[in-house]
């Protein structure tokens, strides 16, 4: 006879404190990427030249794969426990980084944006 117990749940507010505190850092990968696309945009433009659509691709990317990242992790993360919230937000960071690094690579080549 095998009796389980029942597992308990973690408290909203420290589900929301959690979230938030994450959510500041996802927010502030956006800004940057949002910065960088109109400072991009205002540079080329100013040239008179335009970006290719494959920039604008990789620059639009920049800004919502922070946002799904966040939406997945949070959505994975929040009826699991605080700890496995706190891991998966932090996989999405770090996957927002990585495709941070790379688009900042891309963009480098000035081949790529014309």
């Amino acid at each position: 006879m095998t009796s389980s117990v029942p597992r308990r749940r973690t408290p909203g507010w420290v589900v929301a404190v959690i979230a938030g505190l994450f959510a500041l850092l996802y927010a502030y990968a956006v800004w940057s990427a949002v910065t960088y696309l109109v400072t991009l945009v205002q540079a080329t433009s100013a040239q008179d030249i335009s970006l290719s659509a494959i920039a604008w691709v990789v620059l639009i990317l920049a800004v919502l794969v922070p946002i799904a990242a966040f939406a997945v992790a949070f959505g994975l993360g929040r009826t699991r426990g605080a700890l496995w919230l706190s891991v998966s937000l932090l996989a999405g960071l770090a996957l927002t980084a990585v495709f941070w690094l790379d688009m900042q690579a891309f963009t480098a080549n000035p081949s790529n944006l014309f």
